[in-house]
């Protein structure tokens, strides 16, 4: 809680300053070459012991994109590491090595918090002050030397705002208490160095100290401990009774040195074994001659039980305790370049929790977190078998790897046990919750001979799981036609064509019969293949359904048509609402509320101005449907179901359901003219929608003909080739210029 106090009373203060959040600040504090020279040779066994660390954290963390910072106590950068695309674009916003940040120019920035409060920070989005740095996430931690509490800088970690994760503050905490313990132990060397012998019994680290000929000297309290042995059973005797023997036995007669070398200790009355690094290097007397060895054992188990933690929380989800995404990820495929696909098969289970959100929304996410531990529990108890391996990938989605199959019987009967798991409520805070899940089977090496082909095939035949109502299994099926070439080469293209800017949006203008003008327009895909030419939507959009690729494929659509409505609303023309198809994927994804409104955040469009469009079949579970569309609603978004009359729906749940516009099929309206049924069918649905407010417009409209009968109804809104074909956007542009 005081972590947002004191981010709110430094806004206050560069507000108060008259400081613009909307510029990128002009840096000039820098250290001049001399003075960070200067600073990085005071802090040269601070940034060593840091860099080591660092390192560390980065290999722990590889793949995501980090880019670590290292300050002085006054805040000056005294190094950069991690990810080269971030640090290009932060050092053109001027941030760099010498740069001395300050809340004047940097703003509120979470460096000079943690150093001012000497607490560890996160800032997220617009927890930070200048506009540049929202789609960022900064985490600082303060580092100091802790027996004196000698402040020395920070390091912060920086990263883009998709990949903020609270676990990554707690993970910097744990480093910097790691590097502070490895200060003061640097620290506490020295001053072993500075008085020598007269202070060898205090220190905490085991010495040893022999004659020219093996004999042990020295041997303190410490050495003792570790070595478990005591000192008046090994004084003035060989050094042959010791593990590190043929070490010391080395500097005796070779002078090597020893340095940082880690070794593992068990001592007789512990369960765990001590990790100490071991030093060991020769003492020469006036004449240059080795007189004796000096070792030391410095105890780093803490510090070795921190990195394990730091890799346990690296690989496993700190919700469930489960493996997660990363650790399964590199599992599968060590399994898969070990496996031969002649003799061994294995099973991957892709599941998927049912209505997660709705206990989250009417119990909180405290109650929602608890409930996704007692599913992990639950599955683990499903999977006691070491053949099974059961993941976390992310919110409500949980993977299982079966292992070593005899038959592909196994892995329906492990999606069994867990449907029939689920059977028996889960007690959340006196609560009794029924939840279910949707599980997608895929086969190796039938389903894939990759991770992402098995995933991929998973996932598909978990959206069949839940199109099939959920509370089921689906094992997945690869479509095989004459033309399963040509949809792998599409499949391979389609991946491309985002890449690429392959895609483009044409643009159909939509009409009020009274007066003939345009009022709107629907966007409208289209792709123009490099080599196929224009490749027609009722081709790629079924494949790009089929694998999960219309998800992007769609918030592509709905940016761009946003963009392109921002840009002619810029050129003068009227505002008018643009509708966009929504794909079922999409309309089952648990974000797309929240995708959708960063869109328009990011775009600047006005919500009405945006109209989603959804099919009957969308609908067919009420309750989600009523939840998401209401999220729409709250937006200002408006809602048209699309071909309505071909679906299952009824005018009821359109009420329910807050929809602002039907569309009517243009299968109804092609024969509406010559079939009774059809125009009875339309004259209904027309009536019916005004008595309950919801607007209706036809599309498919070809004559003059259609166009009067539409009138004779009431029908006030068109759209259909008798008008207009669907335009590119610079053609419609023009059009709207025109009629302006």
């Amino acid at each position: 809680m005081n972590n947002e106090i004191w981010i709110k009373q430094s806004k206050d203060r560069c507000e108060k300053m008259g400081i613009n959040p909307e510029v990128v600040p002009a840096f000039t504090q820098f250290y001049s070459e001399a003075e960070l020279s200067e600073k990085r040779a005071e802090y040269e066994e601070i940034l060593s012991v840091i860099d080591f660390f660092v390192h560390k954290m980065l290999m722990l963390m590889k793949g995501l994109p980090l880019l670590i910072l290292i300050t002085d106590e006054k805040g000056c950068v005294l190094e950069m590491a991690g990810d080269e695309a971030i640090r290009n674009i932060v050092s053109q916003s001027g941030i760099q090595v010498g740069l001395v940040f300050s809340e004047k120019e940097a703003g509120t920035n979470s460096i000079n918090l943690a150093l001012d409060h000497r607490e560890p920070f996160q800032l997220t989005g617009r927890d930070h002050y200048f506009r540049f740095l929202e789609n960022s996430a900064c985490y600082s931690v303060p580092f100091q030397y802790t027996d004196v509490s000698n402040l020395l800088g920070t390091i912060t970690i920086m990263t883009s705002i998709d990949q903020h994760n609270p676990f990554l503050l707690a993970m910097l905490c744990t480093v910097v208490d790691s590097i502070e313990r490895e200060l003061l132990l640097k620290k506490q060397n020295r001053r072993l160095h500075i008085l020598n012998q007269v202070v060898i019994e205090t220190t905490r680290n085991g010495i040893i100290i022999t004659d020219r000929d093996g004999k042990i000297t020295e041997y303190n309290q410490f050495a003792e401990y570790i070595t478990d042995l005591k000192k008046q059973d090994v004084l003035h005797k060989s050094i042959a009774e010791l593990k590190v023997s043929q070490y010391i036995s080395e500097v005796l007669h070779n002078g090597i040195v020893y340095e940082d070398m880690e070794i593992s200790i068990r001592q007789s009355n512990q369960g765990e074994k001590l990790v100490c690094l071991f030093d060991a290097f020769p003492i020469y007397d006036e004449n240059k001659m080795i007189m004796g060895a000096f070792a030391q054992f410095r105890d780093i188990t803490e510090r070795s039980k921190a990195e394990q933690q730091i890799n346990h929380l690296a690989y496993h989800d700190d919700l469930t305790g489960l493996p997660n995404r990363r650790f399964f990820t590199q599992h599968l495929d060590k399994l898969l370049d070990s496996t031969d696909g002649e003799k061994q098969s294995f099973a991957l289970l892709f599941l998927d929790l049912d209505s997660l959100k709705k206990i989250n929304d009417n119990l909180g996410h405290n109650n929602g977190d608890l409930l996704l531990q007692l599913v992990a529990e639950r599955l683990k108890l499903c999977s006691r078998s070491s053949k099974y391996i059961v993941s976390r990938m992310g919110g409500d989605e949980f993977t299982i790897l079966l292992k070593d199959m005899k038959d592909q019987k196994e892995a329906i009967e492990a999606a069994e046990d867990v449907i029939k798991a689920f059977e028996v409520p889960f007690v959340v805070d006196h609560y009794e919750l029924y939840i279910t899940a949707s599980i997608g089977i895929a086969y190796y090496p039938q389903d894939g001979l990759d991770a992402e082909t098995l995933m991929k095939h998973a996932d598909i035949a978990m959206y069949l799981a839940k199109d099939a109502g959920k509370n089921n299994y689906s094992i997945y099926r690869a479509a095989k036609s004459s033309l399963g070439i040509e949809q792998l080469t599409l499949e391979s293209s389609i991946r491309k064509a985002l890449q690429n800017n392959e895609f483009l949006l044409h643009y159909q203008p939509q009409i009020d019969v009274e007066t003939g003008r345009i009022i709107g327009t629907e966007a409208l895909i289209r792709w123009n293949h490099p080599t196929l030419g224009l490749i027609s939507p009722a081709k790629f959009i079924p494949i790009a359904e089929e694998t999960g690729l219309i998800v992007p494929i769609g918030e592509w659509v709905i940016r761009t048509a946003c963009l392109q409505n921002m840009e002619w609303i810029a050129k003068g023309i009227p505002p008018m609402k643009v509708s966009v198809n929504l794909s079922t994927r999409q309309f089952l994804k648990r974000d797309l509320v929240e995708t959708v409104q960063s869109i328009l955040l990011e775009t600047g469009l006005d919500p009405k101005y945006l109209e989603l469009e959804i099919t009957e079949s969308m609908t067919m579970d009420v309750n989600f449907a009523i939840e998401v569309l209401g999220e729409f609603k709250k937006l200002g978004i408006p809602i048209c179901i699309d071909d309505f009359g071909t679906g299952y729906s009824n005018l009821y749940y359109m009420k329910l359901f807050s929809i602002d516009r039907l569309k009517i099929d243009q299968s109804f309206i092609r024969d509406i003219m010559t079939d009774s049924i059809d125009a009875d069918i339309v004259s209904t649905i027309i009536a019916m929608a005004y008595n309950l407010g919801i607007d209706v417009i036809a599309e498919g409209v070809e004559t003059e003909e259609q166009l009067n009968y539409l009138k004779r109804l009431r029908c006030r809104e068109v759209q259909g080739y008798y008008y207009y074909k669907p335009l590119p956007a610079e053609q419609l542009e023009q059009l709207l210029l025109s009629s302006r």
